[in-house]
């Protein structure tokens, strides 16, 4: 049970310690009091998100502490254990947070610096909350799922079933990221066999680039080269006077020399060099010649071979280069497609196996729900109307989800049919915030063997209903804390009276400051805190006469509806 609530410098409450017993523990007070705090820091210390602005004006840090003393705490130890965090000694379990006005803040477990999402994790073994807010959750289907399946004792058949959904997922993602969207996939293979089908056609080498370019501009410029190369031929050997006949005519002048020149010797050698390779260029520029195509049929296929590299190199390019590796990396693509239809094989029968046992464990989920439905429906119409609903009944209808989820292949809808005669309804259709709470609580009645938490809060629970209803509610309540233990903050004196423990919230002005306290009622104290809550403050004897009156009732033995 939460043993004891420390909170300092939170919104109006300075420095405020709230001690609390096992049973009903009961909190009331005068509205704007501060009881409001209390729930505030019950969120904080289960995880809850910190808001700087609820420090208390002037002050610069808020903090608040709990301290559990847990008969059984093998659950939550082991809820420690996977967060690395000290297990709770002799059962004792402490929780402190802080709240700074810079937006820092501290945590700590069992005095070790922990986080809130560790107090999240622990929360559903301490403390369930359930204010006007909080109620609202009984609306929402994937609530009312969790809520059956609780009481059907069908949490190991769920794991089982989410087990298996776990497998069939991450097989699926495993396909998906094989083979991505099938018209996406297929998209890619049709986009790559265009691809290389287009370049194959043209069928590009490395000839296709420079080189290429080259041999066009010769063979359209041929005619052009044939002129100048000719006359070039004419001009040094082939034509009449050419250098090579002058080249020859010097060797006499050369021989004569150099009978009178010594020196001119060694000139008819350099002479002979000269002649030499003058007719090595002439034979290399007429062998170049005798390459020049001038046939416009060879220009034409030139060019056309040079559009068709242009065009790829536009679509892959910009470079013959880009072009080439295109090819490469669709022909290495497609490969790699082709080879991984076996794995897609191999994967699709593996889902194909993974859907059937997922079905398998859904149905089985599926019938132990629809198995507890009757005994569910009966029980909590039985609350009901014991809370005042004299005439009402709780059908509950299961039915197949189009396609299987997380928590199985059934969504459940709970119906509400507060009077005889009226077609049964989703409870969200029809019922108001009282009606609402008051379902919860007779779900939590009926539930309250099948949680392992061990506080339940109730905030207001019996707001917006009458006198004997709230009766019935207290009655309720105090019958229920026989299996945990209950906070309920509450302003009807009819439910407060079933109290065990009576908290009383008090606001006072002190040198311009309020401040809020929170005090133990003796049973002296109670009767006139029942009063008030009957009467005003300026309440009658008469008044506090009734008030002893109805926690002497209060007091007398009751009917377990455990059957205890």
């Amino acid at each position: 049970m939460l043993a004891r609530l420390s909170v300092q410098n939170l919104a109006v409450v300075e420095n405020a310690v709230a001690n609390f017993a096992a049973g009903l523990n009961v909190i009331t007070g005068e509205t704007g009091a501060g009881k409001s705090v209390l729930m505030g820091a019950l969120r904080l210390l289960t995880g809850g998100r910190a808001d700087r602005t609820a420090i208390r004006t002037g002050a610069q840090e808020a903090t608040v502490s709990a301290v559990y003393e847990l008969a059984q705490p093998q659950a939550v130890n082991v809820a420690l254990e996977a967060l690395d965090l000290p297990l709770c000694e002799d059962g004792i379990l402490l929780l402190r947070r802080s709240v700074k006005a810079d937006g820092t803040g501290k945590i700590r477990i069992n005095d070790c610096p922990a986080t809130a999402a560790a107090l999240r994790k622990l929360a559903p073994f301490l403390t369930d909350i359930h204010g006007p807010d909080d109620n609202l959750t009984l609306l929402e289907p994937e609530f009312q799922l969790r809520l059956l399946t609780a009481y059907a004792g069908a949490t190991e058949a769920q794991a089982a079933y989410a087990e298996k959904w776990q497998v069939l997922r991450q097989l699926q993602a495993e396909l998906l990221e094989l083979t991505g969207d099938p018209e996406r996939r297929e998209y890619e293979l049709t986009r790559l066999r265009e691809t290389l089908a287009d370049i194959d056609a043209v069928d590009p080498t490395e000839e296709d680039g420079d080189a290429l370019t080259e041999r066009h501009a010769q063979a359209a410029n041929a005619e052009a080269i044939l002129a100048d190369g000719n006359l070039l031929l004419n001009t040094l050997s082939d034509g009449d006077n050419a250098v090579a006949e002058q080249l020859v005519a010097l060797h006499r002048p050369l021989r004569d020399l150099a009978r009178l020149l010594p020196d001119a010797a060694e000139w008819s050698e350099t002479l002979a060099t000269l002649q030499e390779q003058l007719h090595e260029l002439s034979r290399a520029i007429s062998d170049r010649l005798s390459a020049i195509d001038a046939d416009p049929a060879a220009l034409e296929h030139l060019e056309a071979r040079l559009g068709q590299i242009q065009r790829l190199r536009r679509r892959y390019g910009p470079t013959l280069e880009d072009v080439l590796l295109h090819r490469q990396a669709a022909r290495a693509k497609l490969e790699a497609m082709a080879d991984s239809e076996t794995a897609i094989h191999d994967l699709t029968v593996a889902i194909a196996q993974a859907e059937a046992e997922l079905r398998t464990a859904g149905e089985a989920l599926r019938a132990k729900r629809a198995a507890a439905i009757p005994a569910l429906s009966a029980a909590i119409t039985a609350e009901l109307r014991d809370l005042g609903f004299l005439q009402a009944s709780f059908p509950i209808l299961l039915e197949p989800t189009p396609e299987p989820t997380a928590s199985g292949m059934d969504r459940v809808t709970f119906c509400f049919e507060p009077n005889p005669g009226e077609r049964a309804r989703p409870l969200a259709a029809i019922a108001s915030s009282g009606e609402i709470a008051r379902v919860m609580l007779a779900v939590k009645v009926i539930l309250a063997q099948h949680d392992a938490i061990a506080t339940l809060v109730f905030d207001e629970i019996d707001a917006n209903i009458g006198g004997e209803t709230g009766r019935k509610v207290g009655l309720k309540l105090r019958q229920l804390a026989r299996e945990v233990q209950i906070l309920c903050i509450t302003h009807q004196p009819q439910a407060a009276v079933y109290g065990q423990h009576h908290l009383r919230v008090k606001k006072a002005v002190t040198d311009g400051h309020t401040q809020t306290f929170i005090e133990t009622l003796s049973e002296a104290d109670r009767a006139t805190e029942i009063a008030r809550m009957l009467g005003g403050e300026d309440f009658t004897p008469i008044t506090r006469d009734h008030a002893v009156e109805m926690l002497h009732q209060a007091a007398a033995p009751q009917v377990d509806i455990f059957g205890n």
